[in-house]
């Protein structure tokens, strides 16, 4: 599965952009600003329908212009299949795949799936929980469709729970209606816990496998899981149980804040480098080394479970590393197709099956 071309109209400064790919390593070269990112940007759209950078569709739309247009080529498993959008400033989108309406927005992981890395990832080590759940969570929910459906009624059910929470639990019609919303919540968080737990196994041995590559040193990476609605550990064939039981005697102290206490939006994945936090204790480097060792982690269980590996996209990553990493990354690139985009020199190590300028909007050496 790769992406085979990408045209963009009116997607953010660019007026016109053709490009076609080829199913190997393609470099952007470009200054800051030039809009080599915005190619990532356009290609994670056709996989995810949103923008990676949690931008609403809208901005994405060029100065002037009513809307976007992102037509995109995709080839694999012996077929080519196509995706055109159009993103409208006011209004609902447009999508058709295979000239065909888009009927269920999971539709798009049967086109195209992708990894991607930023500068920013390295929150994903250095910063708070939010990032390291969120993380697990987009990787579950491209890996099997029941844990994005948990995912979407956990969160519905908690926003209720909170609304219902915040007004005081007044009156017994509120405290059945908080009794059906602990059934919920611990239903779907119990699933989305699972779903984390046997995630975070699989994660383990890429983990360390990426990390010892890129560092080009063995070291003992490892997670672990932490939940205050189960301080003695989760059993997951328990885990519901003990989450329903943690949310009923909270009750007195979550109407006191008017929020919820307990369940898996408050929980933690520690990422542990030779036994200490990496929060805390890792350097700048090798928290750097370990949030790349994440995505290329989530990028190697996603190959092993759907059989097909996703579209690597890897948005000015050798400009944030030292020499040694670089070529370390360069050495350590799964095989399948890979976007990357850089203001500077790549390892000669890469070996790009195209290598295209960017420049104020304009791809050069893209097709005419």
């Amino acid at each position: 599965m790769h992406l085979a071309s990408l045209e963009l109209r009116d997607f953010r400064r660019y007026v016109h952009a053709d490009l076609e790919l080829g199913p190997g390593v393609t470099v952007l070269e470009g200054a800051n600003g030039a809009g080599k990112t915005t190619i990532l940007e356009a290609a994670a759209w056709v996989a995810l329908g949103r923008s990676f950078r949690g931008v609403p569709d809208a901005t994405l739309v060029r100065d002037g212009a009513e809307a976007a247009v992102v037509r995109a080529g995709i080839d694999g498993a012996g077929r080519h299949q196509t995706l055109d959008a159009e993103l409208r400033r006011a209004g609902r989108n447009r999508v058709l795949v295979n000239g065909h309406a888009l009927a269920r927005a999971r539709d798009r992981l049967d086109l195209l799936r992708v990894t991607i890395f930023t500068p920013d990832d390295l929150a994903l080590v250095k910063g708070g929980p939010a990032g390291r759940r969120e993380y697990l969570d987009d990787l579950l929910g491209v890996l099997a469709a029941r844990y994005d459906a948990a995912r979407a009624d956990y969160e519905k059910v908690l926003r209720h729970r909170n609304a219902l929470l915040k007004g005081g639990l007044r009156g017994t019609d509120a405290q059945h209606t908080l009794e059906v919303f602990d059934e919920q919540l611990a239903r779907a968080g119990a699933e989305l816990v699972r779903g984390r737990l046997r995630l975070v196994d699989r994660l383990g041995p890429h983990l360390g496998a990426a990390y010892a590559a890129l560092a080009s040193r063995p070291a003992d990476v490892s997670g672990r899981y932490e939940a205050d609605w189960a301080p003695d550990g989760i059993d997951p064939d328990e885990a519901e149980t003990v989450l329903r039981n943690a949310l009923v005697t909270l009750h007195r102290r979550e109407v006191e804040r008017g929020v919820t206490l307990a369940g898996p939006h408050r929980d933690e994945w520690r990422i542990l480098l030779d036994g200490m936090d990496a929060r805390t204790h890792a350097s700048q480097g090798e928290q750097r080394c370990l949030a790349l060792a994440l995505r290329l982690g989530g990028h190697a269980v996603g190959h092993e479970t759907i059989g097909v590996a996703p579209v690597l996209l890897l948005d000015d990553v050798f400009s944030e590393l030292d020499p040694s990493r670089a070529d370390a990354l360069a050495a350590a690139l799964p095989s399948g197709q890979t976007l990357i985009t850089t203001a500077t020199t790549i390892p000669t190590a890469v070996r790009p099956e195209r290598h295209l300028r960017v420049e104020a909007g304009r791809v050069l050496g893209g097709a005419a």
